[in-house]
């Protein structure tokens, strides 16, 4: 990746790394690629609660404006509703600005193409190259040739038509906790789930542009755990900040992750013949437990890199519709280009609703295996040749040997730190525990 876009879009600290003027130039620059040979081009633009919002969206606007492309104004909206707005409005493209789970000094920027997908390595870096050698279009459309700003009347009530058309399901008599994160969410997920005939139980759905993620929300959970037990909640539902995010808790308030959402939603989907090609993605953070799982119910797993573009890239490629990480980004193919918390959500709550089970009963399907991460000091230049030094390779061979298909070794360089991480699983949280820090141990000797 280059210099201005990450695995996410661009991101930064606003007015600071990310600032009004460099939004302007994405605007400009990146609508332009994004538009180039249509005549009069649209793209859609929403934001999440960050006070940032509203200066890096007027910068954005006015860009995208510049080069020609009206704007249709979205207002406060999750990421996947504004990837799902691109087809709704028959748009060109669109903008997400949003930092996602990040603290509130972030910001971000998020292109999506008018198929609803992330940029590919090819575009993002076209618009770098242009930004960073300060080059400018070559396109300064005047008079009735300028884009224009529309303000979107209700887009909330058409994503949530949109969310409603996936399923057909009655929630009546279902008591519902939600964390909103003082997200994009907090507005669309009461409002869905009432729709829907839920009783539902809200809490940090009052953003006022900085407490967005602030000790609360799907990188907080035990705040939705606290709440099922305080309510008697059947289910506990909770949101990072841009709602591409679910993690849930059943009605014990034990946590129910991606990993268990996707065990749950893909038994069901082949159950009704509708698992693409057999298969669920996953990452290589995805628990043995999974794995494990998935076998006894013949079906495949296949594992990626870690982060939703990898996912999402595999299954593109090979047809499926089924995909997400740990974290409870998770992609229904089918319906949505994109992780979608509300739309995750509702799918889990049709399959509780369906087999007219309780969540701790459909998750205990599978057993997530005990984890351990110990962290090896390296010498940054050294980072990367545990994949070729022999005593650490073959230590590796000896331990996953030892588990016998019942545990296994992870390694992953740290990004941007002079680490290497052992992760270890298996069934014996003592075992991979001295496994892993023996195995750290001598990584470190190793590669000083």
């Amino acid at each position: 990746m280059g210099k201005l876009f990450g695995t996410d879009g661009v991101r930064g600290i606003a007015n600071k790394d990310l600032s009004p003027e460099l939004a302007y130039k994405l605007g400009r620059i990146g609508g332009y690629f994004l538009t180039k040979g249509i005549k009069k081009p649209k793209m859609v633009v929403g934001t999440d609660t960050r006070i940032s919002g509203d200066m890096l969206e007027g910068a954005l606007s006015s860009g995208l404006n510049s080069a020609g492309i009206d704007v249709l104004y979205l207002g406060i909206l999750p990421t996947p509703a504004v990837a799902a707005m691109i087809k709704i409005l028959d748009a060109d493209g669109g903008v997400m600005i949003t930092a996602s789970h990040n603290p509130v000094e972030y910001n971000g920027i998020k292109f999506f193409n008018r198929d609803g997908f992330k940029l590919t390595d090819e575009m993002e870096d076209s618009i770098e190259e242009y930004i960073l050698t300060n080059k400018d279009i070559d396109y300064m459309p005047v008079s009735g040739d300028l884009g224009r700003k529309i303000i979107i009347e209700d887009p909330l009530r058409m994503y949530l038509d949109y969310l409603k058309s996936t399923i057909d399901v009655d929630l009546s008599g279902l008591k519902i906790a939600l964390d909103c994160g003082n997200g994009a969410v907090y507005k669309a997920a009461p409002r869905l789930l009432h729709e829907l005939g839920a009783q539902v139980y809200v809490i940090h759905s009052d953003p006022n542009g900085i407490n967005i993620n602030v000790n609360c929300g799907s990188t907080n959970p035990e705040e939705i755990q606290k709440l099922v037990i305080e309510t008697g909640a059947d289910v506990g539902l909770s949101f990072d900040g841009d709602a591409d995010r679910l993690i849930a808790a059943d009605e014990k308030g034990n946590i129910v992750d991606g990993d268990h959402v996707l065990a749950i939603c893909g038994t069901y989907l082949k159950e009704k013949g509708k698992l693409k090609n057999n298969t669920i993605v996953g990452t290589v953070m995805t628990n043995l437990g999974l794995d494990i799982c998935l076998k006894e119910y013949n079906i495949n797993l296949v594992k990626t890199s870690v982060g939703d573009r990898y996912v999402l890239e595999e299954m593109l490629n090979k047809g499926y519709c089924l995909g997400g990480e740990q974290s409870g980004h998770i992609i229904f193919l089918d319906y949505n280009t994109t992780g979608d918390g509300l739309l995750t959500a509702i799918q889990l709550l049709r399959v509780l609703r369906e087999k007219k089970a309780k969540l701790s009963d459909l998750s205990s399907m599978m057993k997530s295996l005990p984890q351990v991460l110990v962290n090896a000091h390296v010498s940054a230049s050294k980072k990367k040749d545990y994949l070729t030094d022999d005593v650490i390779v073959n230590k590796i061979k000896e331990i996953e040997e030892h588990f016998s298909g019942k545990g296994r070794v992870l390694i992953r360089p740290s990004g941007t730190e002079p680490l290497v991480r052992v992760m270890i699983e298996g069934e014996n949280q003592e075992e991979i525990t001295f496994h892993a820090t023996e195995l750290a141990k001598l990584i470190e000797q190793r590669l000083k």
